[in-house]
């Protein structure tokens, strides 16, 4: 075990303020982040939370990062980064304001988000807007630490990828905070192509995955990686190699084979196969975490199915006839 999975048997020490700012992070995703901050960063390199939203998740690693015996506040930075502001896009909605308070001119919570965050302004550096306009994609320096909770599209995952996971070394720690999303196989077939470089902490906080680097990342990895240089069947493969690590979180309430399952069914429905999308999709019904709480992504991947043009066994005939 890592000096990272360590850290599980420290969950019943933690005790966070009762008050902490609005996030959609469970208590143990909280107190972990915590942990990490309190007992396993130095701020040496480059601590980066993406996606930080109303702000709950960052005062938890701030306050560990505070407490720690090792962390520089004169030198260490902490880096958050996010658009703060609710609207279109932003998976952000009104709670992440503070109560009675309107969103600014431009949607923005910033100001909220500093107030909630005062006492860890000095080491706090925000970083406002759209993440491909925030990240530096010069800056190389390598990164201790990615707390990733905002790669929700693909789109936005080629800039997670590009230009934070490029700079992963050995010792580097990443919690991807959307592990428990079916819609987001990115994160799922990523980290299988990443396996034989990474040790997995331990069984998924809550939805967080987290794992630490122990070997370099060859180059060409993380090319693939970065350029979605993988078809269907090999991002199956990869995601099947995450099946084969990990079972259940470690409450035992999320079901992440049958999650990562359904990942896959994501990544056929994305590529247009739809009907193999749903093959996958359809037995996953029986599953009571999934039916209980995915039904929308249910509904989605049929209606798609539904939707697609029925070849008739006549046509079929046709287009073999056609072939001789």
């Amino acid at each position: 075990m890592t000096k990272l999975g360590q850290l599980y048997s420290l969950f019943d020490s933690v005790k966070l303020p009762e008050n902490l700012p609005y996030t959609q992070c469970s208590k143990w995703e909280l107190k972990f982040l915590y942990l990490v901050g309190r007992h396993h960063l130095t701020g040496q390199d480059r601590i980066v939370e993406l996606g930080s939203g109303g702000g709950g998740s960052t005062y938890a690693l701030a306050l560990g990062l505070h407490e720690s015996p090792v962390f520089d506040e004169m030198t260490g930075r902490l880096h958050a980064y996010d658009f703060f502001r609710v609207g279109k896009g932003t998976y952000a909605t009104a709670k992440f304001l503070d109560p009675g308070h309107e969103a600014a001119d431009d949607n923005s919570f910033l100001d909220d988000f500093k107030r909630r965050l005062d006492p860890f302004l000095p080491f706090l550096e925000i970083h406002a807007g759209d993440l491909w306009q925030t990240s530096d994609p010069k800056d190389t320096s390598p990164v201790e630490f990615l707390h990733i909770d905002i790669a929700k599209t693909d789109r936005v995952f080629q800039c997670v990828s590009e230009r934070f996971l490029t700079r992963m070394r050995p010792g580097t720690v990443v919690l991807h905070q959307d592990f428990a999303g079916p819609r987001l196989p990115w994160l799922h077939h990523s980290t299988g192509a990443l396996l034989p470089y990474i040790e997995i902490a331990g069984p998924p906080i809550r939805s967080t995955l987290a794992f630490e680097v122990t070997e370099p990342i060859p180059d060409d990895v993380m090319k693939r990686i970065t350029e979605d240089d993988y078809t269907v069947d090999e991002k199956h493969a990869l995601i099947s190699a995450v099946q084969d690590r990990i079972d259940r979180d470690h409450t035992g309430g999320i079901p992440f084979k049958s999650v990562l399952e359904m990942g896959k069914a994501f990544v056929c429905h994305y590529d247009g196969q739809h009907k193999r999308a749903w093959s996958i999709a359809k037995p996953l019904q029986t599953d009571e975490y999934l039916s209980r709480t995915r039904a929308d992504h249910f509904a989605q991947l049929k209606k798609a199915y539904e939707a697609e043009p029925k070849v008739t066994t006549m046509a079929r005939l046709k287009k073999l006839v056609g072939k001789k």
